[in-house]
């Protein structure tokens, strides 16, 4: 069994309950009630409908791993009500189709990311919001639906889908600026999280993605691929080593003294976005300078 589908009976306590994201609408209009499972696609909502829509967000804790999320009563009311939903789908957030079909409504509008993409069930990576090319497609489709639920306000909702691609360039110049003057620059990482965002920089992976898999789905790696991955650290093989900073265990803290003690510069990366101060191209930026900081500058970034 994955950690997908590993039940959390703490997930009051961790803060994961639905919390909004905006509502301050002056408009006369009734507002759209619309979620993001994660705070990222909730923020990029947020900032697509603006004063128009209130959004909400259910996994938005950075210091909790969303893999053991069990939805709660508020959750599953803030769900019931909901005019638009947008969620991640290869079975990252698959409590939210339990609680959909729990309160069916024909009339609500649900994006999952992985159908904007395409993208089919066998994908074996799910965090689809580290590639540079997804969240321009997801907003795209958010713009679209909101204009369908608000047509009176569908200019508005353009122009903020706009202004959102415009913010996005700083983002994609530092990708593309890194790959240019650093591409097949190695790393290693424990889990898959940030490995769409280090694959568009141009970085080497070089952990087999079988060890990224076990880790992400709390299955003990073999003993060889854990030598295999010590051995990239001991022998100053790799530029920086990337780790889950939201699950940290009794074998991830070993490889990350293993960094240490060998000086390879160690960078904390998120599933979700952290939270205050940063939206999603903030923090994605913040990502790819963490990254080149490491890389250049020998220097660690465990936390943003």
């Amino acid at each position: 069994m994955t950690r997908l589908g590993v039940a959390s009976a703490t997930a009051l306590a961790l803060g994961l309950l639905a919390v909004p994201i905006a509502a301050n609408a002056s408009s006369k209009t009734p507002m759209i009630r619309a979620i993001g499972a994660e705070n990222q696609y909730a923020n990029v909502l947020s900032q697509i409908g603006g004063k128009y829509v209130s959004v909400t967000s259910i996994l938005k804790n950075p210091t909790t791993d969303p893999h053991t999320f069990e939805a709660s009563p508020s959750v599953a009311e803030a769900v019931s009500g909901a005019q638009l939903i947008v969620q991640n789908g290869l079975g990252y957030d698959g409590f939210m189709n339990d609680i959909e079909a729990a309160s069916p409504n024909p009339a609500r509008k649900v994006i999952v990311v992985q159908h904007v993409l395409d993208l089919p069930d066998s994908t074996p990576n799910p965090h689809l919001w580290y590639s540079p090319t997804t969240m321009p497609k997801v907003a795209a489709a958010m713009a679209q639906d909101l204009s369908s639920l608000d047509p009176i306000h569908r200019a508005y909702f353009e122009q903020n889908l706009t202004a959102f691609d415009v913010s996005m360039q700083p983002w994609l110049s530092a990708i593309a600026s890194f790959k240019s003057k650093h591409a097949g620059t190695p790393v290693v990482v424990t889990e898959p999280v940030a490995d769409y965002l280090l694959q568009a920089m141009g970085a080497t992976i070089l952990t087999p993605f079988v060890f990224q898999a076990d880790i992400m789905n709390g299955v003990d790696p073999s003993p060889e691929d854990i030598t295999l991955e010590q051995g990239y650290l001991s022998a100053h093989q790799v530029k920086v080593f990337c780790y889950n900073q939201q699950v940290v265990d009794a074998l991830t803290s070993s490889l990350i003294q293993s960094a240490r003690t060998a000086h390879v510069p160690v960078v904390g990366v998120y599933e979700t976005m952290p939270t205050p101060g940063y939206n999603y191209q903030r923090w994605m930026l913040a990502e790819v300078k963490a990254i080149k900081a490491a890389v250049l500058h020998h220097r660690s970034t465990e936390k943003l």
